[in-house]
């Protein structure tokens, strides 16, 4: 249920819907536009929202209330019909433009983030990404450098200016990335961990949620429902593939997945052709078709020496391949009216 309050109303006028909403054991969120201050009600049962729609439509300040049927609230197109940008630190999300956030899977040294960092800023990246704590499928493989791979990341955004993206896994972890990062990443694996959903909510920073490979679009915007009713609306949706019968990449990237997300919510979404092929050679092709079709950003693995990498060298692209497919995408965000 959503309330929406009168341009005249006051401040007064809002706590007083705030405090009725609690009265009934009904949460809030509160959304402040240059006209209009809307008010989520969270919780509200279905067969309630009749009647209590009726009295808080007579409350003073109040223009109208809006029942909401779909089951993700707060990010639904019901809440909000105009696509909203995130902003990570001064680099823009959504609302037209187009950003890419490069980087390497994995923090591994000093030299190798500060590199990629500075190259991939030279070719027109948005944001830093980089993985301090990394999810890995066997227990032997590299885990991540953990706090000292955010000093590596923190030293590198110092240096370029590129705000950071990385990745938690752990409840326990969101307040020592959140030191860090300009925008905390939750992996695929991580999708329907909803007590860290929760947490990274109540940083009320951008977060960044990547879909499960397994699954459907509407587990994924409820997954997303977590985090806004923990308190915040900075979240970008990242597609990054589904596993599908196809073997002959890593997973498939659903480019269908992002226009029915669109359709149902204003959050921005973006793609990760990285994750999704799995082969270098094919992440430009999909970034591209992932541009055309409407993607706000994506996300590029970037490694100074992919044959050298601890984690994922086979998808990552050298620094001069980013910066030709940096190119490429331009013109393509171009053709379809985004801007880089």
């Amino acid at each position: 249920m959503i309330i929406v309050m009168r341009a005249d109303s006051t401040e007064q006028d809002v706590q007083r819907v705030v405090e009725r909403l609690g009265e009934h054991g009904y949460g809030h969120h509160i959304s402040r536009g240059e006209q209009r201050t809307i008010i989520g009600a969270i919780g509200a049962p279905d067969h309630e929202k009749e009647e209590v729609a009726g009295q808080f439509s007579v409350l003073p300040g109040v223009e109208r209330v809006v029942p909401i049927l779909k089951p993700y609230k707060l990010i639904s197109r019901e809440h909000n019909p105009r696509p909203t940008p995130v902003m990570l630190g001064d680099a823009q999300i959504g609302g037209g433009r187009l950003g890419v956030i490069a980087g390497p899977c994995s923090v591994e040294s000093a030299d190798q983030v500060m590199q990629t960092a500075r190259a991939v800023k030279d070719a027109g990246a948005a944001a830093l990404r980089g993985g301090a704590f990394k999810p890995r499928t066997s227990p032997y493989s590299f885990q991540g450098l953990g706090r000292e791979g955010l000093e590596y990341l923190a030293a590198a955004r110092e240096a370029t200016g590129l705000p950071i993206v990385t990745e938690v896994m752990d409840p326990r972890q969101v307040d020592r990335v959140a030191e860090v990062a300009d925008c905390i990443q939750i992996g695929a694996r991580n999708m329907q961990n909803y007590d860290l959903l929760k947490e990274a909510g109540h940083c009320r920073m951008p977060v960044m949620l990547k879909r499960g490979f397994s699954a459907t679009v509407e587990e994924w915007l409820k997954a997303s429902e977590y985090i806004a009713a923990a308190g915040t609306l900075d979240i970008i949706l990242c597609e990054r593939g589904i596993r599908t019968f196809e073997t002959a990449t890593r997973f498939t990237l659903d480019l269908s997945a992002m226009a029915v997300a669109r359709r149902e919510t204003f959050l921005p979404i973006i793609a990760d052709p990285s994750h999704a092929v799995g082969i270098s050679s094919l992440v430009g092709p999909m970034a591209l078709a992932a541009v055309a079709a409407g993607a706000d950003g994506l996300l590029i693995e970037v490694h100074p020496r992919p044959e050298q990498a601890l984690s994922d060298g086979p998808q990552s692209l050298t620094p001069a391949a980013f910066a030709e497919l940096m190119g490429q995408i331009r013109t393509v965000a171009q053709a379809v009216g985004r801007q880089v």
